[in-house]
């Protein structure tokens, strides 16, 4: 039996953690044996049932725990080392896979506070017979520090970085280490044997094919969704909170920060008519959401859920599905949205043009007067 062993930050979790795990059972079907290798636990965040649970279980590894990921990230907030500590357990998780021997790799998100790169990547490059696939979610890989440069205008990752404009976006540092990772990592991560790229968007190819990483082949792959799941589903969601008889707009994010819009939603609360229309914002966090009362910011603050089921709903509810993200790859949510039947407006950023299809949809400029424009003119 083949084997095969997927590496992500997360599982079951989030965009990237349900894409592991649709790819985990597809692969299974077709007979392969599956391991998924992640790093930060959100089974306590994840919920759901038994079956699940026991499901993450059996194809889930672990690497290092709850401490070893704390541990990785205050060290990466003082020196900018991200992905250069976590070496006692990316050791011991090499040793486990070094017995589990897969024919093929499949590495998602490798950055995430929980895995040592260099050494990944050494034992990958002593394992030429094995086949290497990495699914690329952002730009990370080929920065030297920074996950997305677009909104910051910033094109030093095509020479070398230095001087990063971005320390205080994900992953945050207090100092500039940026023109050692990208060297670091332009040594680690090319001449590997038999790795192929793959990227959810058009945009995301033609970035890679510009960096170190242009001496590999590059597929595009759009990131699919279970339309089993995602479709148009009866909700009493506007019922409940009594919104009936508003137009609901809606936001939905795994983590809300100012890269994925919350300030222009905030704004967009603000200038929208309150008898008309209702703002709703899926996975704001505790202190964000006394933020909003404390400010008396009219946005329902509805806390983040992971169960598709319950999420297809509240897409099904909404009037309209609104992502002000500033940069993107292939955002999967806009996808969840318009299966469900709900039209889409983002801005015009990264892969988001790609995601749309319905002729009601549509991208914009990434400026609060073009969504509240888009909002009058859609027939809803």
């Amino acid at each position: 039996m083949s084997r095969l062993l997927i590496i992500n930050s997360v599982l079951g979790f989030g965009s990237t953690g349900r894409i592991v795990l649709d790819i985990a059972r597809d692969y299974e079907q077709k007979g392969y044996e599956v391991k998924v290798a992640y790093g930060r636990n959100m089974k306590k965040q994840s919920g759901g049932s038994s079956d699940k649970a026991s499901e993450y279980d059996r194809l889930g590894v672990r690497i290092g725990n709850d401490m070893d990921v704390y541990s990785h990230v205050l060290l990466s907030r003082l020196s900018d080392k991200h992905g250069l500590y976590s070496r006692a357990v990316t050791k011991k998780f090499l040793k486990w896979a070094s017995e589990y021997d897969p024919d093929i790799l499949w590495m998602h998100n490798i950055h995430g506070y929980y895995i040592n790169y260099e050494m990944l990547f050494e034992w990958i490059k002593s394992r030429p017979q094995m086949k290497v696939k990495w699914t690329l979610h952002d730009c990370w890989t080929f920065t030297g520090h920074c996950a997305y440069f677009t909104y910051a205008k910033c094109d030093k990752w095509k020479e070398g970085c230095n001087d990063c404009p971005q320390l205080s976006s994900y992953p945050a540092a207090m100092k500039d280490n940026s023109r050692e990772n990208y060297r670091r990592k332009k040594a680690a991560f090319t001449s590997v044997p038999n790795l192929t790229i793959i990227t959810p968007s058009i945009w995301l190819k033609e970035l890679v094919n510009k960096s170190f990483l242009s001496e590999y082949p590059v597929e595009v792959q759009y990131n699919s969704i279970d339309t089993s799941v995602f479709k148009p589903t009866p909700s009493e969601f506007k019922v409940a909170h009594g919104i009936q008889e508003k137009k609901m707009v809606l936001g939905v994010a795994s983590f809300w920060e100012k890269r994925k819009g919350l300030d222009d939603f905030i704004e967009l609360s603000q200038r929208l008519d309150k008898d008309k229309y209702k703002v709703v914002l899926v996975g704001l966090n505790d202190q964000q959401k006394k933020e909003l009362e404390d400010n008396n910011i009219d946005i329902l603050a509805v806390p983040r859920t992971c169960s598709p089921t319950e999420l297809a709903k509240i897409y099904s509810a909404a009037d309209v599905f609104v992502n002000p993200t500033l940069e993107d790859n292939l955002p999967t949510v806009n996808l969840e949205a318009e299966a469900c039947g709900t039209p889409v407006i983002t801005y015009d950023t990264g892969g988001c043009r790609e995601t749309i299809k319905s002729d009601k949809s549509k991208a914009i400029p990434q400026n609060v007067d073009s969504i509240v424009e888009s909002l009058r003119n859609m027939d809803m």
